[in-house]
């Protein structure tokens, strides 16, 4: 039955990924985004990732909404029309292939063998107490082990965003044509 639930959920987020790639009005963009990025969310819950489910819909369809949302206002709601080339096509399945290659060497989901389930687990269950202070281990992962990976992650959605309104700040809004 997971199974099932992972597989149209997959399914879903491809759907919505098409739908985003023909779309051509960037507020509808925008919507199915943060729609991506909930349902990516729901993914992740399933797959027992609460934390990365929560960061997601956080960042993902709540900060990065926004800042697309204030960067509509200050553009055109509408994508410009231009010539499709194979350039672009290429990098993506490039990249893509070389993404799907860099997995071949990762074990398998849930390996109990996996490097993570013999060094990295036991030294959290075992040390997180007295090392961080805190009774439960999640927390004490979350807040204090990874806790410099979130304020990265913070710091590169700040960064972005002030880079896009400095970007866009200076020209006058362009208004849509009727």
């Amino acid at each position: 039955m997971t199974e099932l639930i992972d597989l149209s959920l997959l399914l879903f987020l491809a759907g919505i990924a098409v739908a985003v790639a023909r779309l051509r009005n960037l507020l509808a963009v925008v919507v199915f985004m943060g729609f991506y990025s909930l349902v990516s969310a729901a993914l992740f819950t399933v797959l027992d990732a609460v934390d990365v489910a929560f960061t997601e819909a956080a960042v993902g369809a709540g900060v990065s909404t926004v800042i697309l949302l204030g960067t509509l206002l200050l553009t055109t709601r509408r994508e410009k029309s231009g010539h499709p080339t194979v350039v672009p096509f290429l990098v993506v399945v490039i990249t893509g292939a070389a993404l799907v290659f860099a997995t071949l060497d990762m074990p398998r989901y849930g390996d109990p063998g996996a490097p993570v389930h013999q060094h990295v687990a036991p030294r959290y269950i075992e040390r997180s107490g007295e090392e961080i202070g805190v009774p439960n281990i999640v927390t004490s992962v979350l807040a204090s082990y990874r806790g410099y990976d979130t304020l990265g992650e913070l710091t590169v959605i700040f960064t972005a965003g002030v880079g896009v309104l400095l970007l866009l700040g200076g020209r006058p809004r362009a208004r849509d044509a009727p």
